[in-house]
């Protein structure tokens, strides 16, 4: 029996209009009433998920999110960190050179804030949708002690593309590079992604990654899909992503998550 689901968000267990469906809801919960932990496993900070964990019923003691697409991993209760693997100015300096360079806007995450030097569109849907206050910053004189959770690009679809296209291969051996939005490109940390903490997170649970199912819809939802014992894509997922899934369900306006609950979990 399947032990552990984790679930991405946007795209995966949202609704396009950004809810959780009666139907996700009460397949959640029924898999919660068999003993099945359910981890929320997203891009967002706890902050940006803190309302969904509250309808979810997921703030007890021994529940756990994944956030930051990996970078941290935290009881939800409390939010004590159990993985933190995240940047360091000296990334800063590399990502914002290379972004003036590219002409594409670029934020970033500390503990507490999403810095920038100059406020997008995107970075304001950002702060809105996650609850986190902007810092307009010089990235030039950041402390250099500053905790950086993760790293941006954010732009329009077609500016975006057109710098994804044009970024050194060398940064791929130097980070985690992962597209979460058509308008967004996070650098995490390398020795992280979804896929390592969440299994640094069944490790500590006890749980074979045998027993685990994720699910997700994006590039940045890959490295979960495919370590889990069954991956499961959304039918709104990239092709890239259906590719390494196990199964394919039903989209995010279509109750997908439930359908794959009730499939390999309650059926």
């Amino acid at each position: 029996m399947y032990k552990l689901i984790a679930l991405d968000m946007d795209g995966t267990l949202l609704s396009s209009d950004k809810t959780i469906s009666k139907a996700n809801l009460e397949a959640i919960q029924k898999a919660k009433a068999k003993g099945v932990k359910i981890v929320l496993a997203t891009g967002r900070p706890i902050k940006g998920i803190k309302k969904y964990l509250k309808q979810l019923n997921l703030l007890e003691e021994g529940d756990y999110a994944i956030t930051y697409n990996g970078s941290v991993a935290q009881s939800t209760k409390n939010e004590d960190i159990i993985s933190e693997i995240i940047l360091s100015t000296d990334d800063i300096d590399r990502l914002y050179s290379l972004s003036k360079d590219l002409g594409v806007n670029i934020h970033a995450y500390t503990n507490n804030d999403c810095i920038t030097p100059k406020t997008s569109k995107y970075t304001l849907f950002e702060a809105e949708l996650n609850s986190i206050p902007i810092k307009v910053t010089d990235f030039n004189k950041l402390p250099r002690n500053t905790p950086i959770i993760k790293i941006m690009f954010i732009d329009e679809e077609d500016i975006l593309d057109r710098a994804i296209a044009k970024l050194p291969k060398e940064l791929y051996d130097k980070y985690t590079i992962v597209k979460s939005a058509p308008y967004f490109l996070e650098f995490i940390n390398k020795k992280v992604n979804k896929g390592v903490s969440i299994r640094i997170l069944a490790q500590k649970l006890g749980i074979s990654m045998d027993d685990v199912i994720c699910i997700g819809d994006q590039e940045n939802d890959k490295h979960m899909v495919d370590y889990a014992g069954l991956g499961i894509a959304m039918e709104n997922a990239t092709d890239e992503l259906k590719e390494v899934a196990n199964f394919v369900t039903k989209s995010n306006d279509e109750d997908g998550v439930a359908y794959a609950i009730n499939k390999f979990i309650l059926d």
